[in-house]
């Protein structure tokens, strides 16, 4: 093993090691670690080991980033719009009791954060429950529990339901109608939903017993649907786009769109809604909330995720594990590829559940990318989507097993902690374990089936 593949694997271990430790500052560890493999490589302390500021640069994916912001600016508005709660009240006049409310807000949840982010998502739905629970003078942490585990698993039903399902996107050049078919063969969407029914037959399970009654709610008004509409824009601009390839899968003198397109997208619409909503309130008030409810924390931890994965790679240290992990190949027999896809399933769900899923996700996607090169290389004739989809499964998924496994279920425990309600690790885990359990297993299973 080279020196500068030394180097680069023990600065990578200790960046995880940090940033597992010392969550609140994860970025800033992210970025001190970026600016070493830099400096490192700028000033050629290792002769095979090259990386300057313009290499660094050109590894930040700016259309995720973008993305992430523009969605999450759209988003904001849509949640002061007070539309989310409007939806909420209609589901909830047909329903009559906690348990079947419980398994609809999570079902909901769910279905929202297919095409918005899961904190969104979260911070969308809890507050209806948090008021039904108020009511009816109950404990809400059991129904926001499950409200935040419902909507990370689907986040990875659409490729604009998660930055992890965007990254994956990006990485296996696939465009929004791919996660429902691709190749002839069912998508993410189809396995994500599979598990979130198997997993709503275990909320209504977990609350089979709670049959108190729901009365009449009072049913929000909304007086503007323009963010409305600039949500659902932005939702459809990215799939129409989804089908224009980029330069890199193009054709020969093909069309192609620039690599920052959705984030342009995304963008243009949050700054449409941004604008008119500035000329109706005659002031800027509502573009600093908007740009303070915008998620810089996950935006500078994978700025310095992609630079510091742009430097392992340089250094080896990617094709190093691929290698490693495709070497339990063998001669490419159907169990030792069963082993491998296993192994990128469930190792994907026991780390998820302690570090969060994106600078995960970002890390494992070119490692899974070189371990199905290798995989091939030995005749297993394995589709590049059956460990992608693993990786996805296992990653998005495995979050729910902890509270500190997505930004969702801390965005969640925030919520009940300025409501008086402080819950333990284990009390959350009574709830995400099983749910984690049931939703990774279906959804294993099926990857399985269909793409092997």
């Amino acid at each position: 093993m080279n020196p500068s593949t030394v180097f680069a694997l023990i600065l990578f271990v200790l960046t995880y090691v940090f940033m597992f430790s010392l969550q609140k500052i994860r970025p800033v560890i992210a970025v001190f670690s970026a600016l070493i493999f830099v400096a490192v490589g700028s000033f050629g302390l290792f002769p095979d080991y090259s990386y300057t500021p313009l290499d660094a640069l050109r590894e930040i994916d700016w259309n995720v980033l973008m993305m992430i912001v523009g969605t999450m600016g759209t988003v904001y508005l849509f949640i002061e719009s007070r539309m989310p709660q409007r939806i909420s009240d209609k589901l909830i006049s047909h329903v009559h009791s906690v348990k079947w409310l419980v398994v609809v807000l999570s079902l909901f949840a769910g279905i929202i954060s297919a095409f918005v982010d899961n904190v969104a998502t979260v911070l969308m739905v809890a507050p209806v429950a948090l008021a039904v629970c108020k009511r009816l003078k109950i404990s809400p942490v059991a129904p926001i529990i499950c409200i935040s585990v419902s909507s990370n698993l689907q986040g990875a039903a659409t490729l604009v339901g998660d930055t992890t399902s965007i990254l994956l996107g990006k990485a296996a050049n696939l465009d929004f109608m791919d996660f429902f078919f691709v190749d002839g063969r069912p998508g993410m969407f189809w396995v994500t939903e599979a598990g979130a029914l198997a997993a709503a037959a275990v909320i209504w399970w977990m609350f089979r017993k709670n049959d108190d009654r729901i009365g009449e709610m009072h049913k929000t008004e909304v007086d503007d649907i323009f963010p409305t509409l600039m949500l659902v824009m932005t939702v459809l601009s990215l799939i129409a786009v989804s089908f224009i390839p980029y330069k890199s899968n193009a054709a020969p003198g093909a069309f192609y769109k620039p690599d920052i397109t959705n984030g342009l997208l995304c963008l243009l619409f949050f700054v449409i809604g941004l604008v008119r909503q500035i000329k109706k309130d005659g002031s800027f008030e509502v573009a600093a909330a908007a740009f303070k409810e915008i998620d810089y924390y996950t935006v500078v931890l994978l700025t310095g995720l992609f630079v510091v994965i742009g430097g392992i790679s340089r250094a080896g240290v990617i094709d190093l594990i691929g290698s490693l992990l495709a070497g339990l190949s063998g001669s490419g027999s159907r169990g030792s590829v069963f082993l491998i896809y296993a192994i990128v399933v469930w190792v994907s769900v026991v780390l998820s559940a302690f570090i969060d899923n994106i600078p995960y996700t970002a890390t494992m996607l070119p490692i899974v990318a070189v371990v199905t090169a290798r995989l091939n290389e030995v005749g297993a004739n394995v589709h590049p989507n059956l460990l992608y989809f693993g990786l996805l499964v296992g990653a998005t998924l495995g979050g729910n097993l902890t509270p500190i496994g997505a930004s969702a279920n801390i965005a969640a425990l925030g919520i009940l902690r300025r409501e008086g309600y402080e819950v333990k690790s284990s009390t959350f885990m009574r709830y995400g374990v099983p749910f984690t359990l049931t939703a990774v297993l279906t959804g294993f299973l099926l990857v399985w089936l269909i793409w092997m």
